[in-house]
């Protein structure tokens, strides 16, 4: 392979006014920079595009830093280890790294992991064997705790966390019910991943159609979305149900609240009243779930026992028209940049 003297990145240009626009986004060209002691070049393959990247766009500081104007956009990327200079990496290894976006980046292993291509495709380590993978794992059963009989209901359900959810729920002998947007979503969710029920959250009516899919009410809430699915759901929370919250992503553009949307008052007296367990988390907070995570669900995956999409784009450059789509739900499932074959 001739070496690559030319390296590119996206860095953040300006901090976006509600939804983000291109001019938000900056490509910059640069050299591939030479690794030091200590230090291994990285070339990127497969770049992963998320909801919380959003948050990580706006001035104010969240959970997590954000990123500065001028700087790389965040992210997770699949690469390959190009030159090493840093022991227990050597060029050719696959590994898991957050480089950001861009096609080469100098790392000193921290925060490195090492990628077995030979045990799943490797692109599956930024999905349903990744973070958003984990994220359903663990958040359902430290939070959610499904039990037999109970009904689960995720948004998103088509997306690489609510996937998980509901094919997890049914694993403990839960109902699933997914909400996703329009019919090919829908059809997918209850043709080919297998739930029990699924509500098209675009079309009309969705708090009676939610109802009649759920006539013994909800137990378990996997909360993706917020937004008007939020208002619809509450009502129907059974007395002690569970409700992890890992995004609001129809929040995360500073969308104002409607006339006739549910209250904090209100909100509060339905977590008193039914005595809800309402807990928002990162993945990173159950970390103690990551071991079982990586012993159970790489073999159901091999088999088929659970299924995935991944929703692939070619090119770096065409990252931020991407996640301005994934933000509206353009993308069918896991959402990846393939940044270099």
């Amino acid at each position: 392979m001739p070496k690559q003297t030319a390296a590119h990145r996206i860095v953040l240009a300006a901090h976006p006014d509600g939804e983000p626009v291109d001019t938000d986004f900056r490509l910059e060209t640069h050299d591939v920079p030479e690794p030091g002691p200590g230090q291994m070049l990285l070339r990127t393959l497969y770049l992963s595009l998320d909801p919380y990247m959003r948050g990580r766009m706006n001035a104010a500081r969240n959970y997590a830093p954000s990123v500065p104007l001028g700087g790389t956009m965040v992210g997770e990327v699949v690469a390959q280890v190009v030159q090493s200079r840093l022991d227990g990496f050597q060029a050719g290894d696959h590994v898991l790294a957050h480089c950001g976006w861009t096609t080469h980046a100098l790392s000193d292993g921290k925060g490195v992991h090492r990628i077995d291509p030979a045990l799943a495709p490797i692109e599956t380590r930024l999905g349903v064997l990744g973070m958003p993978g984990f994220t359903a794992f663990a958040g359902l059963r430290e939070i959610g705790q499904p039990r037999k009989g109970e009904t689960v209901v995720v948004a998103a359900a088509s997306g690489p966390v609510g996937s998980l959810v509901g094919q997890l729920a049914q694993r403990a002998g839960a109902r699933a019910v997914g909400i996703a947007g329009g019919p090919e979503k829908c059809a997918y969710v209850r043709d080919q991943l297998g739930f029990d029920a699924v509500i098209d959250h675009r079309a009309p009516g969705l708090p009676q159609a939610l109802a009649e899919a759920c006539p013994d009410g909800i137990d378990v809430y996997f909360e993706n979305v917020g937004g008007a699915v939020w208002q619809a759901v509450v009502p129907l929370l059974n007395t002690f149900a569970r409700v992890p919250v890992c995004g609001v992503i129809a929040d995360y553009n500073g969308t104002t609240t409607q006339p006739g949307d549910l209250t904090v008052p209100a909100l509060m007296r339905a977590v008193l009243s039914k005595r809800l367990t309402l807990r928002g988390f990162i993945n990173y907070d159950l970390e103690q779930h990551r071991s079982a995570f990586l012993e159970e669900l790489p073999p159901l995956v091999r088999d088929g026992s659970i299924r995935y999409a991944q929703d692939v784009v070619d090119g770096l450059e065409n990252a931020p028209r991407a996640f301005m789509s994934m933000l509206k739900g353009g993308n069918f499932g896991k959402l990846l940049i393939r940044v270099a074959q």
